[in-house]
């Protein structure tokens, strides 16, 4: 049974997979690069549990209790007691490679190691460890603590009590499980990203404005949120990183990315994160760029 988790990456995702971690129940080991990145992922996680206490889905005392198994480090030698390491580091292959090479030489050698990978093939990354048949895909939505959803990726060479042990873990969690066959981009991101890629390809065509495109797809698809407004959540980067994923891994021209994406990207318009990408966030109100 998997108990003692450490997540390697403070940001987004990771400080939000340390928060589910932590809420059901899991001792936590939180690593970042440096000490500031990991404070400020702790205070993210304090942010969205306070969040969470005020809208009454969780009450002070597990807000605290929480908060108390979250344990900050910089040093793999904390993780040399973990039963499993979540990787939630950038979506670049050569700093994922790092990582593994960090856990794999401090953590025991029966433990399991889990990527948080949006669209990079489990099987290449887990060939990369000394434990491919402990090593799985745990891709989390964002953000972690809301969206119920987790794909869970076997690699070739993964075991079936790995994945049986992974699967218990994200119920345990409260989340919803779906399986996903090791091919680029998994099931959510093969469909979503090229809509993404889609709605950019309208822009640059000019059939139609930002705001034409968001507003059709909320009110004519029943999207929550127009794709450019997603592309800008989930940033422009790391949908460009996905695209060339499916691209390369395919073979395939509909997964072309579109030349107004790259460049966006080449811009450092990458979205919410940088404060502009397909809309402006430095007002009071988001304006589209285009």
């Amino acid at each position: 049974m998997i108990q003692k988790i450490g997540v390697v990456g403070a940001g987004q995702m990771g400080n939000g997979i340390a928060h589910v971690c932590a809420i059901s129940g899991h001792d936590v080991v939180l690593l970042d690069v440096d000490s500031a990145r990991v404070e400020a992922g702790l205070a993210n996680i304090n942010k969205n549990l306070t969040r969470q206490v005020s809208k009454g889905k969780l009450s002070e005392a597990d807000k605290n209790a929480a908060l108390a198994r979250i344990t900050l480090t910089t040093d793999y030698a904390a993780f040399k007691d973990r039963d499993l390491a979540i990787e939630s580091a950038t979506e670049n292959e050569q700093i994922k490679r790092k990582i593994f090479t960090e856990l794999c030489a401090n953590m025991p050698a029966d433990s399991l190691i889990a990527s948080n990978t949006s669209s990079l093939s489990i099987t290449r990354l887990g060939a990369a460890t000394d434990r491919p048949g402990k090593f799985i895909g745990m891709h989390f939505m964002n953000p972690v603590p809301v969206m119920q959803l987790v794909e869970i990726i076997r690699g070739i060479a993964t075991s079936e009590e790995t994945y049986d042990s992974v699967r218990a873990l994200v119920l345990k969690m409260i989340k919803i499980p779906v399986t996903a066959e090791d091919f680029p981009a998994f099931i959510v991101n093969r469909i979503l990203l090229p809509m993404i890629n889609e709605a950019v390809y309208t822009l640059y065509e000019g059939v139609g404005s930002v705001e034409s495109i968001d507003t059709g797809m909320k009110l004519g698809a029943n999207h929550p949120m127009g794709p450019l407004e997603l592309a800008d959540f989930i940033g422009l980067d790391t949908c460009l990183a996905i695209m060339h994923v499916l691209y390369d891994g395919l073979s395939d021209s509909k997964y072309r990315p579109c030349p107004l994406l790259v460049k966006y990207v080449e811009a450092g318009w990458l979205g919410r994160k940088t404060g502009r990408g397909f809309y402006d966030y430095t007002g009071e109100k988001p304006v589209p760029t285009r």
